[in-house]
């Protein structure tokens, strides 16, 4: 089990966390930022240039996933971890890791009044740095109170908050072991399925509305967008799969069995192993079944109709291809097949 503190900077998260290895039985803690400084060394300039954080990296998101789950296969027990978390495309891709890995996540969230927040970041001081150092750190401090402020109607949804404005240290780690005693602090519920450990088939349904625009999804589990669907199961049609998976995720139950429109043979590039991914045309959605879409809230955040041209911007360049011919292929009536998003001649 993990229990992730969050909070902004200043909010005691390092400190509360040793305090709660203590209490818990079997704890460690582990320090997502000693990642960042190693990506800090093993990366070239240049590509440490091009982010304004260390989270904002892809290969520290990853870093994190995959270290915390061998300290965990290595030790057991409960990881404390303590991170700060803001943006909540990198939460749904960290914690979506996790549970693929089948390991559980418990999200607290410690939140001091903003005051009191200034009053300790004011009072911060590392004896071992140079005066000009802790004068940086600290207006760095500051500059991300308004992230935070801006992400607090997503963390006090998704986490058990505790206010440790006027707690000491330990009074907060006490409160965090008894809610995760207790069950207060629940455990996170983005679904994600397991990694595959081979190729996989996978089948995604494309529905229009009457504008012609097609129907694109929001994975919680997942950073980027993405068409209905998902894994075709052992024994199962991909067309069934494509159907299931539309009832599973927007409540929507098709009426027939789509058309293929592409299959496009997605190869493996490390770490991901690739497969078969097929496109099938869901059809014309009418206002009355658009109004009856919903989400389940641990699998999806949001659906939006785009567009092909916004669609460019909203997915990664190999599913965007797929999309762009999968749309060819319903103008002109017939299934293409292609190769890593491109057709063959």
């Amino acid at each position: 089990m993990i229990v992730w503190i969050n909070g902004t900077f200043g909010a005691g998260k390092t400190s509360t966390a040793r305090e709660l290895a203590g209490l818990l039985p079997d704890s460690t803690v582990f320090d997502p930022e000693f990642i960042g400084d190693a990506l800090r060394v093993l990366l070239p300039r240049k590509r440490l240039a091009e982010v304004d954080d260390y989270q904002d990296l892809p290969s520290w998101r990853r870093l994190v996933v995959e270290t915390a789950a061998a300290v965990l296969a290595e030790l057991g027990g409960v990881l404390v971890v303590p991170m700060t978390l803001l943006r909540q495309e990198y939460r749904d891709e960290i914690f979506g890791g996790l549970a693929a890995r089948r390991i559980p996540v418990r999200h607290v969230l410690l939140a001091p009044g903003e005051t009191i927040l200034r009053e300790r970041i004011a009072a911060r001081e590392d004896p071992g740095a140079p005066q000009e150092v802790d004068v940086r750190v600290r207006q760095w401090a500051y500059d991300h109170i308004p992230a935070y402020r801006q992400a607090l109607g997503w963390l006090t949804t998704d986490a058990h908050v505790i206010d440790n404005g006027r707690l000491t240290v330990r009074e907060t780690a006490e409160r965090i072991a008894e809610a995760v005693r207790t069950g207060s602090a629940p455990v996170c519920d983005i679904v994600q399925t397991p990694e595959p450990t081979r190729e996989t088939v996978a089948s995604g349904v494309l529905l229009f509305d009457e504008r012609g625009r097609v129907l694109l999804v929001d994975p919680t589990y997942k950073p980027g967008w993405e068409f209905p669907g998902g894994v075709v199961e052992p024994g199962e049609a991909p067309a069934c799969a494509g159907v299931r998976e539309v009832e599973e995720e927007l409540g929507l139950a098709l009426e027939r069995l789509p058309g293929l429109l592409v299959v496009d043979w997605e190869p493996p590039v490390s770490p991901a192993y690739g497969g078969l991914r097929l496109l099938f045309d869901g059809g014309r959605l009418g206002e009355r079944e658009i109004a009856e879409l919903r989400l389940p809230g641990p699998e999806l955040r949001e659906w939006r109709f785009v567009t092909e041209t916004e669609a460019a911007g909203m997915l990664p360049p190999v599913r965007f291809e797929r999309l762009r011919w999968a749309l060819r292929a319903r103008e002109r009536g017939h299934p293409l097949y292609l190769e890593a998003g491109r057709p063959l001649p």
